[in-house]
């Protein structure tokens, strides 16, 4: 993919939905639009003027962001998506709302339509096809969920030649098959960013032509799939940055009993790309190639910027042997860059390659902290000191102020007494029986975040031990102080040969 893309939204599909809207047979609508923000469900944006129907047709010819809107307001009550959107200049936005579609959503079933999602959840009762007959569809993903039932096809029959390019977002399916038939197939799926979760892959498995190329987004496998995924690398049928960038493959490291396949870019570019939280960054930093030849010299250009129509005026290092430059950033943006390297064997004014568009934010996380498992101890003739395990991490590496509190004891007449609260691993003191709820809070400028842990006091070792599953009593131990000894003999001598069964 040219880092130089546009981001231009285009947008057009094939839905089956079912909806509250019936109609008494099956029309084909025609979209005129401009009434009420363009929404889907207003029956004045249709020719004839109903809201479609499960079975309509309806035919969208129009310019990107002339088309319909559906999202939570824009649906209406009693919209229904229809069998088949159709039209060569399509335009149709989903960013949000909630929708089932019951059977496959097919995506390019006539002409060459550009789809874009970029939010709310999308219920698919079975395939989501992208490609399914002859055809050049383009399937843009940038935010919202997504979950198939069925399978994700790209480049399903003759003909296709089919993209899927996930900017962001999920999706969720039960398989991915990339022009898994015919040699006149074409498949890419372009995993910019976003995750796909799925239980199994297929690309190319019976003569079409496939590729899974990984960027800063996931792919997700249920079980260990290394050896599939290991099989179509080394055909060529996965790559990282098109060919320019290293793969990442684990079963049971990065996901537990699962399979992660994940990229990074020979630039090793830092911030990472697609990476979220850098609010303390102030440099940029890379690692250029090495040279073609011996002796020759690698510089690079380098841009930087939040705008994408603006980036490559924006040179912050213009033909140098650097490897990091510092630069200024802002909270909650989002940023965008580049790095263009040159080689003085190969060319003294053009770039050996153009690097590709790689992005980061400034978005604050919030902490993520934990109290730590819950405890049960007791009492050992005194006071017991707990050593509190709390876990606190800021990943944008901000700082974290940190407060434990006590906010239930069984009385407050002996409060327990924390050593330090203001740090993560604290002891406690605790004086009498019973249940105390401890809680540790995690705060930076802009969130807070809390959790708690309970510690349960025995008044000594005897009661913590039988108060545990499968704790038997021993045999003789007639005080239940967890010990045979002299004081149960007596008890027993006290008691002996005295009776207490019935009689007539």
């Amino acid at each position: 993919m040219s880092r130089k893309m546009t981001h231009v939204i285009q947008l057009a599909w094939m839905l089956c939905l079912i909806g509250n809207a019936t109609v008494a047979s099956a029309v084909t609508l025609v979209w005129v639009g401009g009434q009420e923000g363009n929404a889907w469900g207003i029956a004045e944006n249709w020719d004839p003027a109903q809201v479609p129907g499960a079975d309509d047709t309806v035919v969208i010819e129009t310019q990107p962001g002339l088309g319909p809107i559906i999202d939570e307001t824009h649906v209406g009550a009693n919209a229904a998506i229809c069998t088949v959107v159709e039209g060569s200049n399509n335009s149709l936005d989903v960013t949000g709302g909630n929708f089932t579609i019951l059977v496959d959503w097919n995506v390019g079933k006539q002409g060459s339509p550009l789809v874009n999602v970029s939010g709310g959840t999308v219920d698919i009762g079975d395939d989501l096809n992208i490609g399914p007959k002859a055809g050049e569809p383009t399937f843009d993903m940038t935010g919202g969920t997504i979950n198939a039932a069925g399978s994700l096809i790209v480049a399903r029959k003759s003909g296709a030649i089919a993209t899927l390019n996930m900017h962001g977002g999920t999706i969720n399916c039960d398989d991915v098959r990339i022009a898994p038939q015919d040699n006149d197939t074409v498949g890419v799926i372009n995993l910019y960013y976003g995750t796909i979760n799925t239980d199994a892959i297929a690309i190319a498995t019976e003569g079409g032509s496939g590729l899974l190329n990984v960027r800063a987004g996931t792919l997700i496998i249920s079980g260990d799939a290394k050896a599939t995924v290991d099989a179509f690398i080394g055909n060529g049928l996965v790559a990282a940055y098109g060919g320019d960038g290293m793969l990442h493959l684990d079963y049971d490291v990065t996901n537990s009993g699962r399979t992660t396949l994940t990229a990074t870019h020979l630039l090793n570019p830092n911030p990472a790309d697609g990476s979220t939280g850098n609010v303390g960054i102030s440099q940029l930093q890379w690692t250029l190639p090495g040279p073609n030849v011996p002796g020759a010299v690698v510089t690079c250009d380098v841009y930087f910027g939040t705008d994408l129509d603006l980036l490559f005026d924006s040179k912050v290092v213009a033909n140098k042997t650097v490897e990091s430059v510092s630069v200024t950033v802002a909270p909650q943006t989002v940023y965008y860059w580049a790095v263009d390297p040159y080689d003085s064997s190969v060319s003294a004014t053009e770039p050996i390659y153009l690097g590709p568009l790689f992005k980061f934010d400034t978005v604050n996380l919030a902490p993520a902290v934990s109290a730590g498992d819950d405890i049960e101890t007791w009492l050992a003739g005194g006071p017991r000191v707990v050593q509190l395990d709390g876990i606190v991490s800021d990943e944008d590496g901000g700082p974290a102020i940190v407060l434990w509190t006590v906010i239930a004891e069984p009385s407050g007449l002996n409060p327990a007494q924390i050593s330090d609260a203001s740090v993560a691993n604290p002891t406690v003191t605790l004086t009498e029986p019973g249940t105390y709820t401890l809680q540790i809070e995690a705060g930076d400028s802009q969130f807070t975040v809390t959790d708690t842990k309970q510690i349960i006091v025995y008044a000594d070792a005897c009661e913590h031990a039988s108060n545990q599953e499968g704790f038997e009593w021993i045999p003789g131990d007639i005080n239940h102080d967890c010990i045979v000894d002299d004081l149960d003999l007596a008890i027993l001598e006290e008691h002996w040969l005295q009776w207490n069964f019935s009689t007539e």
